[in-house]
Formats: structure tokens, C-alpha cells, sequence
């Protein structure tokens, strides 16, 4: 028995070598391949990261990020317009605000630190936007770039190096591909993007040279839209970065590599801005949006009604978890590189909503039920064993002492508790019809919850129909094979004992 056991470990090896050979296989540059790549597991269960519009935009801080479009683009905005000609000389242009960009306050540490206490995994800062102007010193962008003109400072490095020894966030770069008014980019348009002056020589160049300084595990990709994926060889650069960059074992990617590609290809798709479809999505996405509701960069002309309030911003985070997606949550810091106290504070309140409930939110998958059949303010996550059932409940009715669940099929062992409460479980009863609880919550005092907005109801012991089993992903055949040896080798170690 004992030499059998040793000839069978010793086949397993063999096998498992063979398997991690195969493994190592390289990606092809086409969409069939790049899109057979698993999706690396720590984005599904990050859930949450922050988004950060930041650039030389943030100088004159008006219109939006799109300033300079706005101004001097194809359909100028007439009150842009007036603005600049009553407060700037006639000769001004664009490059003039870039020595008043001086990021004379920006700390890195502090802006970590906010961002840990926000409760985000993950966090993507603008290195370049459609204006052109580099947030590092950029070989590929001469006198036009944060080393060169302004700050005087490589200020995606900073962050990078605070990022990853104050937190344990993962770092990303969002990347805009083309430049509104680059002279190459120009040049390609007119010839009907026939021609590759611009994306070979500085686009795919200066993307590339980001990824290999600062090593950022989510490349978000965006200004993609006029020419199609073939002009700016999206499917080259991304096999090099699924193949031979030093993040390639865990980069994730969005979908924003060409005209009509959205909603198509990458590790996860973006669609439109704000997406959140409100339905399950069987493929990872994600809905990035703005606490700022009209704009992605700072605007000191934004009034209080301008921005979300807490509730609105977990009613996003919720919903969009609850079908299937991550939340990248985006600020826009100003030109001396501060994070306006209205983001300071709506991150912080989060992060204190997420100490109560995360659990319902981090490594979570869609339950068998998105949003509740009677409660449409109610939305759903199960842990990833199936264990538990978690219920956000965003609004909480006035003058109630039940809250009512259509969704849940109980059982006789079924137990209910709110996060946040003294940890004790609730009563409930079946509610009339085939399905569906009601809680009692007639002791329950919101004044001394931990979690002051979206409750959230942890149920046990539903009956089997309704736990499902973690979403498969592709299994790696590896992992399989490890889990298969190890086996072997503890019965192995039983029988000589």
C-alpha cells in the first residue's frame, strides 16, 4: 500500500510540472486569447478603490477637466469663453497655467492615509489626462510634464512609494491615450488614422515606460474612442503587459482600448462613466463616478447640492456590489494639491460605515436575489461560502417596527442580527405567502447603532435553494493539481503513522 502511495506522488509531480509549464503559456496579441486570462482574485474582492482627477486642469478649475477642450475646442463654451477673456490677457494660453500648477501643498502621506481611512482597497490616479501634460517625468513628453514645468516634482512616484508603505492598497494609473490638441494625434486623425506617428511614437512609448517605473496594477485606460484598438495596437501592448511586464501576473485592465470595444474586452469592464446597470452583469465591471456630481476635477464654483451626500454615495457602493461590480470613487484635489474637505469627509464617513459592514461588502458575491421582491430599497450580497445572506437596507421607514424581506426563503433554524447592533439576534416571522420574512426591529434604538446609514442584516441558516455556491471563475489547473498532491500526501502520512 505504502509503495503505491509513493509511486502515485511521485505521478502527481511529474503531472503538476507538466501543468505549470503550461501554465506559463503566453498570451497572443488578439482579443481570443487576452480574453481567455483569469481575472486576478484580489480586484473581485477589493470591491471599493478611489479615483483621483488631478492634473493641470486643476489650475483654472473651470468647466471640468475638459477646461481646455471647452476653450479652444471645436464647439467652445461661450460662458468659458467670456470668462477667460475677462479675466486672462488675450495672449494667454493653456501652457501659461502650467508654472502656476505648483502642488505647493500636496503630501502623498496624507492623501494615504485618507485613503486607507476611506475603506478603499485600491486607488488610481490620473498619470496623464486628455490635456497631454504628464504627471512624472516623462521621457516622452519634454517640457510638458510635473519634473519640467510646475511642481517640479514626479508626483506619481510619491504617491506610488506612499501608497505602498503607508497602506495596503493596491496601486493603478489611469492613462488617456490621445491628446486633444497633440500635433502627431493631429496628424493621424487627418489621414484617417491610416497612419501611426502618434501612437507608436509617444501613446504606446510613454505607456509602456509608466508601467515599468511604477509597476501599477490596474492600467485605466481611457481616450480611446475616435480610432479603433488596431491604431493604437491595443492587443500588442496588452499581451506584453499579461506576458513580460513586471505586473503581469496581477494587472488588471479596463475595457477602453479603441472605438466600439466598451462593454466588449478587458479584465473588467467600465461601459460609460457612472455605469451602474442596477441589474447582475455575469462579467466583472466596474462604476466609476464623481462625488462631485458635474465634474471629475476640483471646481471651487460647486455648491454644497452639487455633491452626494453619504447616502447617495453608499446607494452606488451598494447597488453596484450587490450586481456583480467593484466602486471607483473619484475626488478631485486642487491645484496646491490639497483633498477639499467635502471628499475628506464623505471618505471618512465611508470608511466608518465600512468598519461596521464590511463583511457584507469585501469578498463578497451576488446572492441568488440582487434586489429585494417586495423592498426596492433593499439589495443583496452573500459571503463567498454561502453562508450568509446580507440585506442593505438603505432607508430606513419612519415610525416602523418591522422591516419586511420578499427575497429570503427561511428555515426553522434561520437567525437574524444587524450589524452594528449589540450583536444580539432579532426576532422574525414568516411573512404571508410562499416566501419573505419580517424582522422585528421594535427594540431596536437607531441612535445607538455603530452604522448611522444603509443598515445591514446578517442572515444564517436560509434554506439550502437559496445559498448559492461562489461564482466560478476559471479554475486553474494548478491549483487543482497542488490541492490533489496534498491529499495524497496527507494519506500518505496517515498510513505510515
Amino acid at each position: 500500500m505504502c509503495h503505491s502511495m509513493v509511486k502515485l506522488v511521485f505521478i502527481l509531480l511529474f503531472s503538476c510540472s507538466l501543468l505549470q509549464t503550461s501554465e506559463q503559456q503566453r498570451y497572443t496579441p488578439n482579443w481570443e486569447s487576452l480574453d481567455t486570462r483569469p481575472l486576478p482574485k484580489w480586484y473581485d474582492e477589493s470591491k471599493i478603490g478611489i479615483f483621483i482627477h488631478w492634473g493641470l486642469y486643476s489650475v483654472p478649475a473651470m468647466s471640468s477637466e475638459w477646461m481646455w477642450w471647452n476653450w479652444k475646442g471645436t464647439n467652445p463654451s461661450p460662458t468659458l469663453v467670456d470668462y477667460m477673456n475677462k479675466n486672462y490677457p488675450p495672449d494667454w494660453t493653456y501652457a501659461n497655467f502650467g508654472p502656476q500648477f505648483r502642488a505647493d501643498l500636496y503630501n502623498p502621506n496624507e492623501w494615504a492615509d485618507l485613503f486607507a481611512a476611506s475603506g478603499a482597497k485600491y486607488v488610481v490616479l490620473t498619470s496623464k489626462h486628455h490635456e497631454g501634460y504628464a504627471m512624472w517625468p516623462s521621457t516622452y513628453s519634454f517640457n510638458w510634464n510635473s519634473m519640467d514645468v510646475g511642481p517640479k516634482r514626479d508626483l506619481v512616484g510619491e504617491l506610488a512609494t506612499a501608497i505602498r508603505n503607508r497602506t495596503n492598497l493596491v496601486f493603478g494609473l489611469y492613462y488617456s491615450l490621445f491628446e486633444w490638441f497633440n500635433p502627431l494625434y493631429l496628424r493621424d486623425k487627418s489621414n484617417n488614422f491610416t497612419t501611426q506617428y502618434y501612437s507608436k511614437t509617444k501613446a504606446i512609448p510613454e505607456l509602456k515606460e509608466a508601467v515599468e517605473i511604477y509597476k501599477p496594477e490596474i492600467v485605466w485606460s481611457d481616450g480611446e474612442w475616435e480610432p479603433r484598438d488596431t491604431y493604437w495596437d491595443s492587443t500588442g501592448f496588452l499581451a506584453w503587459l499579461y506576458n513580460d511586464s513586471p505586473v503581469k501576473d496581477t494587472v488588471v485592465v479596463n475595457d477602453r482600448w479603441g472605438s466600439e470595444l466598451l462593454c466588449k474586452h478587458g479584465d473588467f469592464y467600465t461601459c460609460l462613466d457612472r455605469y451602474n446597470p442596477g441589474i447582475l452583469i455575469e462579467h466583472k465591471w466596474e462604476n466609476c463616478f464623481t462625488i462631485d456630481k458635474s465634474s471629475w476635477a476640483y471646481r471651487p464654483i460647486a455648491n454644497i447640492e452639487d455633491y452626494m451626500t453619504i447616502e447617495e454615495v453608499l446607494k452606488q457602493v451598494v447597488t453596484t456590489i450587490s450586481t456583480g461590480g467593484n466602486a471607483l470613487i473619484n475626488v478631485g484635489p486642487n491645484m496646491h494639491g490639497k483633498i477639499p474637505p467635502i471628499f475628506q469627509e464623505r471618505l471618512r464617513q465611508m470608511g466608518s460605515w465600512l468598519k461596521v459592514n464590511g463583511e457584507g461588502i469585501y469578498g463578497s458575491i451576488p446572492w441568488k436575489y440582487q434586489n429585494d421582491t417586495i423592498n426596492s430599497d433593499v439589495w443583496y450580497t452573500s459571503s463567498n461560502d454561502g453562508r450568509f445572506v446580507y440585506a442593505f437596507l438603505l432607508i430606513w421607514p419612519k415610525n416602523t417596527t418591522e422591516i419586511i424581506l420578499g427575497a429570503p426563503l427561511s428555515s426553522s433554524s434561520t437567525v437574524v442580527r444587524l450589524l452594528g447592533s449589540n450583536g444580539d439576534s432579532l426576532s422574525w416571522r414568516v411573512a404571508s405567502g410562499t416566501r419573505g420574512i419580517v424582522i422585528d426591529v421594535s427594540q431596536v434604538e437607531l441612535y445607538l447603532l455603530q452604522s448611522r446609514w444603509a443598515w445591514v442584516f446578517k442572515l444564517e441558516h436560509l434554506l439550502p435553494e437559496d445559498i448559492i455556491n461562489p461564482t466560478p471563475g476559471r479554475s486553474s489547473p494548478l491549483s487543482f493539481c497542488t490541492s490533489l498532491l496534498f491529499s495524497a500526501l496527507l494519506c500518505l502520512l496517515y498510513i505510515e503513522l
